[in-house]
């Protein structure tokens, strides 16, 4: 055999052994990366803290990556590419949807049921009384929708009131410096605001309105599309989460896990769950029928969309179906 024919044999190899191998193992690492998901300071997302400590993507056979965020920040990282999902309101999902960043909502993880709240300095008793005076929220987020919808069953308008802006996270100082008769702003801050002025109380909550704010998990598109098999089974993990949370006899032991993320006691903790209705797969699928009103993801989006554009946070309305994709929570 002569040189050239040794050469010519070996390249036959490399290419028909050595290049398919390297493909392959590049095809096998790429498959491997855990899918990230983003995940911040909301009893609602705080629970896939259970299946992460209990290792139940893995039983599950699915590599993920949670990646812990202040809440903004994680909807940057998710609009910046540098996730595969995020935990958000749906309202939030349209909000960032419109500025490039676009999801598609594939599971409800819970809806506020009272840790959203309007909190009142001391002597306020009701929304009423907060006619004429300064209300801080963070103008465009959930506790501005919330604001509005509870002035409007109060017969009243946003003008009523005067808006002061502010950082959620900032709330507690906003309430402590006086210079405003309420504020806006979900647990836990909701709940540090109260103990730095003590008297103060919630005037208006999302208990009052079930289904305004839908918590869930949002998805890039291509990551979803491809990707299909992984997300069904970070859904089924979902499923085993709320069991295991409201079963009371590993309740306490899911409090603990939660509380523990967060660094707080489980007795602290455990009101705050209670302010989060979590909702199965099961619930879900009656949530992603499509319906006008509260009781449906479609409808309380449409609500969250014409809010955003009125008060300027997205000029055009944004098509509320394709954000949505039912086939994950209706999957068998």
């Amino acid at each position: 055999m002569n040189v050239k024919h040794i050469r010519s044999t070996l390249k036959t190899l490399f290419t028909r052994l050595v290049i398919p191998a390297a493909v392959a193992m590049s095809i096998s690492a790429h498959a491997a990366q855990p899918l990230k998901i983003g995940y911040s300071d909301w009893p609602g997302w705080v629970a896939w803290q259970v299946a992460i400590d209990k290792g139940w993507f893995k039983e599950a056979g699915v590599a993920v990556d949670f990646e812990w965020f202040d809440y903004s920040a994680s909807m940057d990282a998710f609009s910046a590419g540098k996730i595969d999902a995020v935990t958000m309101t749906n309202g939030d999902a349209l909000v960032t949807g419109a500025a490039g960043g676009k999801s598609v909502m594939i599971m409800l993880t819970d809806y506020s049921n009272g840790n959203d709240m309007i909190v009142a300095k001391p002597g306020i008793k009701s929304l009423k009384e907060l006619k004429g005076k300064k209300v801080a929220v963070e103008e465009g987020l959930v506790e501005h929708l919330l604001l509005l919808n509870g002035l409007k069953k109060a017969g009243m308008k946003e003008s009523d009131v005067t808006l002061v802006n502010a950082k959620t996270n900032e709330m507690p100082q906003v309430l402590a410096s006086g210079d405003v008769a309420a504020i806006g702003a979900w647990q836990p801050i909701a709940g540090q605001a109260m103990k730095a002025v003590p008297g103060s109380r919630p005037v208006y909550t999302s208990a009052n309105e079930p289904g305004l704010i839908y918590d869930v998990l949002a998805v890039n598109p291509a990551s979803a599309k491809q990707h299909k098999a992984e997300w069904l089974k970070v859904v089924k993990v979902w499923d085993h989460v709320v069991k295991y949370i409201n079963d009371p006899k590993t309740q306490p032991d899911a409090v603990k896990i939660m509380a523990a993320r967060v660094g707080v006691t489980p007795q602290v903790y455990l009101p705050l769950l209670k302010g989060t209705h979590l909702l199965s797969l099961a619930d879900g699928r009656k949530v992603y029928v499509k319906a006008a009103g509260f009781g449906s993801l479609y409808g309380s989006s449409k609500v969250a969309d014409d809010f955003n554009v009125a008060n300027g946070v997205y000029k055009t309305h944004q098509d509320i179906d394709s954000y949505i994709d039912p086939s994950f929570t209706h999957a068998k």
